[in-house]
């Protein structure tokens, strides 16, 4: 679990590789908007990810405390840049209410569950970038890698 401006959110385990201090980022010209730079992460080039900007919520810079939460798509790693990081938290099966149930037409939302401290929002790491975002990110990376 991690959280922004307060909200909790949550990534399925699967998906996520690492939690790492944030760090200094470079910045790749005509990358999409919501990739606030790139990490070399050993050897491998990572997009950092804004997800204020996906969210709708206030910018702000990237802070000391602030952590990157890398993880793995079906087609890419990126990381995450997030206030805080959380506990690792099991849902039993049918803890989770598909969002679609809760408003119709969430984007980026998996479901919700609720734990003792209040609702948490699951993301769909698969939907967070659109179909031509990580189409030029793919792009960009491969540009990079070759110098």
């Amino acid at each position: 679990m991690f959280a922004l401006d307060g909200t909790r959110y949550a990534l399925r385990l699967d998906q996520v590789t690492r939690v790492i201090r944030a760090a200094a980022l470079t910045t790749i010209p005509h990358a999409p908007d919501v990739v606030l730079g790139i990490l070399d992460l050993q050897g491998e080039v990572i997009p950092v990810i804004n997800l204020r900007r996906r969210f709708g919520l206030p910018e702000r810079g990237i802070g000391c405390e602030d952590q990157f939460v890398v993880a793995r798509t079906q087609k890419l790693a990126l990381a995450l840049h997030v206030d805080t990081t959380e506990v690792v938290c099991e849902q039993a099966d049918g803890g989770v209410v598909p969002a679609d149930e809760i408003v119709a037409g969430t984007r980026f939302l998996a479901g919700v569950t609720r734990t003792a401290d209040g609702l948490v929002l699951i993301h769909d790491l698969d939907t967070l970038l659109f179909p031509e975002e990580q189409a030029q990110i793919t792009a960009t990376l491969e540009q990079v890698e070759r110098g």
